[in-house]
């Protein structure tokens, strides 16, 4: 059965990679990226080598509440439903360390912006069939400074980035519970793959691009995962595993979802969680 997927940063990399291996199955997809250009010019490679013509094109800038706005209401005015939301976009290297309105940009892009994405387009998820929702961890996980997080305090790249992905994490056990009728997984789809921005990160690799693409395209489609919602996926052992202590804390995931909500209220007030 044909689904409608939707893909965040699917214009490079392994969303890229995702969505080549999805289209030829004949699902309709969702390409999304920063440039219209390149999103455009994404869509049309994917249509001719897939021979699939049911391929769309959204523009948003992950890194700032406006453009995210923007792009839950262009999403909801042109689609009736999402069956599988694969929040992949991220950022760990970047020249500017946060956003115009003073949001740390790895916090923002890897954990505010799909919070706030998702619940945004989460009456076309509850309209989809067997929904699902992919989130990208990371191995690299670390405690959360909620002062970090408010832009109370700044910390380096490299520790932002795990504590984004940890949070991120933390969050989607919380939405798994809250939204039973939805499969949400957390992956590690794998450390250091062959990416943009592991390579501008680390300037080198370990495992090839297709490794993180591979099981992106089976935790999106396969049955045998029906039941793992509020489950992590560790791509570097190749099963499900345990995820950081903090993950099952609920105290800390309590004080981590209220400080969110506060920031997503004061930037989309309109926006139902």
């Amino acid at each position: 059965m044909s689904k409608t997927i939707f893909i965040t940063g699917s214009t490079d990399g392994i969303g890229k990679m995702t969505a080549e291996q999805l289209a030829p199955k004949g699902h309709e997809l969702i390409i999304h990226g920063r440039n219209d250009q390149k999103v455009q010019a994404t869509v049309e490679s994917i249509k001719t080598t897939s021979g699939n013509e049911n391929i769309h094109g959204v523009v948003g800038d992950l890194s700032e509440f406006s453009t995210i706005q923007n792009l839950i209401s262009d999403i909801k005015s042109r689609f009736s439903k999402i069956d599988i939301l694969i929040n992949n976009a991220g950022v760990f290297k970047s020249i500017n360390p946060t956003n115009h309105t003073g949001q740390e940009l790895r916090f923002m892009v890897n954990y505010l912006a799909p919070y706030a994405l998702t619940y945004g387009l989460m009456p076309l998820l509850k309209n989809g069939e067997d929904a699902r929702i992919i989130n990208l961890s990371s191995a690299a996980q670390a405690p959360v400074s909620l002062k970090a997080l408010e832009g109370k305090s700044h910390l380096s790249q490299k520790e932002t980035y795990a504590q984004s992905k940890l949070a991120l994490t933390m969050w989607s056990f919380y939405l798994a519970q809250q939204e039973p009728e939805l499969n949400i997984i957390a992956v590690n789809p794998g450390s250091l793959l062959n990416t943009r921005m592991a390579r501008e990160a680390y300037e080198t690799f370990w495992s090839p691009a297709n490794k993180g693409a591979d099981i992106l395209y089976q935790l999106a489609l396969s049955t045998e995962v029906n039941g793992a919602s509020g489950q992590y996926f560790d791509n570097d052992m190749g099963n499900f595993n345990r995820a950081h202590g903090d993950a099952y804390a609920s105290e800390k995931i309590r004080l981590l979802i209220d400080s969110t909500q506060k920031i997503i209220k004061e930037y989309i007030p309109s926006l139902s969680y």
